[in-house]
């Protein structure tokens, strides 16, 4: 049984409860349960403050946890970092009053910076030899430079609506940030035969979310220049059609690259495409 942690409300536990579904695992969670097991995969689930994952996967309490990336770094546990997960994405940035003329980094020097990432921010200060002092503290950052307790914040950011209302700025950021799965160094081969199962799905959910599947009709004489837009999995399937000189196309597209194969695919005078979802890739 491999026991993993996740956070126990909010937008990670959501996320993070939707990719274990799509991955087939089932879950009873029923009355906000603080630990529950899968019927269907050896996997206990435990729900838990985001701020305490590293703890618990570093003292081996739980062996594997979903958490954010700024968390992780910040709490500075020993604990491996298995593999980014791509939801849950924002960035730690530093900001300052709108009225704070800003131009570099060394505009930060002997100003006090309230936050509740105090050693990622240090680690950010001491790269950039920038002398600010830190205050840390917990919750309600973005009012400490509109009541005096600091000159400028360090918090995380999302759509950066919180930071306007409070009379705040954005001027630098120091961390990307997404949820990623981590590990306890000293599994033992049971539990990681069961993790790499469990990587195994999610990287086929992953994948697919990243792609898409695609099916077009196209004259014979464009199929080269097609192929090369499509390479596919492995390569395009091909189907004649029954008009003499046509064949339909199927194939894989990237999700970043999806509109510019499509312009093209039209400029090379393909018909009828149709884009489909895909549910899970095995590559």
């Amino acid at each position: 049984m491999l026991k993993i942690a996740v956070q126990k409300s909010g937008r990670l536990y959501e996320d993070s409860v939707k990719l274990l579904k799509e991955c087939g695992i089932e879950l009873n969670n029923g009355n906000k349960q603080l630990k529950t097991t899968s019927c269907n995969f050896p996997l206990e689930v435990f729900f838990l403050r985001d701020d305490d994952i590293p703890q618990y996967v570093f003292d081996g309490v739980a062996d594997v946890g979903i958490v954010g990336e700024n968390v992780l770094l910040e709490k500075q546990k020993d604990i491996t970092l298995v593999r980014k997960l791509g939801f849950s994405k924002c960035r730690l940035s530093i900001a300052v009053p709108k009225s704070f003329e800003y131009n570099s980094v060394q505009d930060l020097n002997n100003l006090k910076i309230a936050t509740t990432y105090s050693n990622i921010l240090q680690g950010f200060l001491t790269r950039n030899n920038s002398n600010a002092e830190i205050h840390e503290i917990s919750g309600s950052v973005e009012i400490a430079p509109g009541i005096g307790l600091a000159d400028a914040i360090c918090d995380l950011v999302s759509s950066g609506s919180t930071l306007f209302t409070n009379g705040l700025k954005e001027v630098e950021t120091i961390l990307y940030s997404e949820a990623v799965l981590a590990a306890n160094k000293n599994l033992s081969a049971g539990k990681q035969t069961i993790l790499d199962k469990l990587l195994f799905r999610i990287n086929a959910v992953k994948a697919a979310k990243n792609n898409k599947y695609i099916m077009l009709n196209a004259p014979n004489s464009q199929l080269k220049n097609i192929f090369t837009l499509l390479p596919g999995m492995k390569s395009p399937t091909v189907v004649p059609l029954a008009e003499e000189g046509w064949s339909s196309v199927q194939s894989v597209v990237n999700e970043n690259e999806f509109w510019e194969v499509i312009e093209k695919l039209k400029q090379f005078e393909a018909e009828g495409i149709i884009v489909l979802p895909i549910e899970k890739m095995i590559v």
